[in-house]
């Protein structure tokens, strides 16, 4: 028998750290669970736990990710054909997610503000995939002259109901009544809100580029599998404490990838990914194909996307975005109004010119 690799014998005691770890949450959550146990039932030694997982909560959110990618769809799941049908679909595959293992989740974000304020951005993020698949299924509509109207603030709603549900459900048994929330989140689906698209008032102007785009495949966590990156449209790359901004790539009707990264990739990437792999899944069953998200969202944890577009050292506050056209990055801006400054602005001469000279 061949001798396995360094990295396969990595992946392999990943592997069995993280079953472990679930069969010891399971049994005494995660406030009583001992990391010493774990590396017994994974008949390792605490030292190699450690060099797959920098802590017990690292460990914890890597878990619930893990549970999350895996999560079979619900059969009788349908998508819905308005917007109040797939909210209600939406609501219906969330209820019948097991999320018993979650249950010390909020426990852990509301303890320690280094992981509230990723999680909130996380939220955001939910809320616009959420909006943008039903604003492709029922779009709406404008008075003339009036901003572009929007459906954020119904989703907001919409995962508020559901994660307060959630919540109640474990700190009171039979409290609530599943079709109830359904049926609470179809009728936030119809409620009018005064909610618009107002783009940020200043933008830096983004600098002209000539430089390479070539980052191959990565996983989209909105359509839950590997897909090649495009070679035109807007990359913005954010971190945790940045990724609502990436709406004004967006609202300025792009194609467009986030790549989110984060100072701290081995124990919020996981919480990146549970958050954004949770509301996709839902998002895929609830609505027809036609109407998810044109944005593609990616974890990169290894930084080696933002090293793609140019971001040599990433952190929670990096916020940067690129023009790419024709397989090369032809503009580029940083700081607050990033992402609107290489969507909505127009590019430099310069800019222009080298585009011209790629294609």
């Amino acid at each position: 028998m061949a001798r396995l690799t360094r990295a396969e014998t990595q992946e392999r005691n990943r592997a069995k750290v993280l079953v472990a770890a679930r069969e010891e949450f399971a049994e005494r959550g995660f406030r009583d669970a001992k990391v010493d146990v774990i590396a017994e039932r994974a008949e390792l030694t605490r030292g190699a736990v450690y060099s797959n997982f920098p802590g017990k909560r690292a460990l914890y959110f890597a878990v619930l990710a893990d549970l999350a990618a895996r999560a079979e769809p619900s059969p009788h799941s349908r998508p819905g054909t308005d917007a109040r049908s797939a909210v209600g679909s939406f609501a219906r595959d969330w209820i019948v997610r097991d999320a018993g293992l979650a249950r010390d989740l909020p426990a852990e974000v509301m303890a320690d503000e280094r992981v509230r304020l990723p999680y909130a951005q996380l939220m955001e993020l939910g809320a616009l995939l959420l909006a943008l698949a039903v604003e492709r299924l029922d779009p709406p509509e404008s008075p003339p002259g009036a901003p572009p109207a929007r459906y954020v603030r119904r989703a907001r709603a919409v995962l508020t109901s559901l994660h307060g549900a959630r919540q109640l459900t474990v700190a009171a048994p039979g409290f609530v009544e599943p079709f109830d929330v359904i049926s609470t989140c179809e009728q936030l689906a119809d409620l009018p809100f005064n909610d618009w698209w107002a783009p940020p008032q200043v933008s830096p102007h983004p600098r002209p580029a000539d430089e390479p785009w070539s980052p191959g495949e990565a996983v989209d966590l909105v359509r839950g599998e590997p897909v090649r990156l495009p070679s035109d449209g807007v990359v913005a790359v954010l971190g945790l404490h940045r990724l609502a901004v990436v709406e004004e790539a967006v609202r300025a009707g792009l194609d467009v990838t986030l790549v989110a990264v984060t100072g701290e990739p081995a124990e919020l990437g996981p919480l990146a990914r549970l958050v954004i792999t949770e509301v996709a899944a839902c998002l895929r069953q609830a609505f027809p194909e036609a109407a998810w998200p044109r944005l593609r969202v990616v974890c990169d944890e290894r930084g080696e996307l933002a090293a793609a577009a140019g971001v040599a050292a990433v952190s929670d506050a990096t916020e940067v975005a690129v023009r790419v056209a024709g397989g090369r990055i032809i503009a580029r801006a940083d700081g607050f109004g990033a992402c609107h400054a290489v969507s909505a602005g127009k590019l430099a001469p310069a800019a222009t010119a080298n585009h011209d000279r790629s294609s």
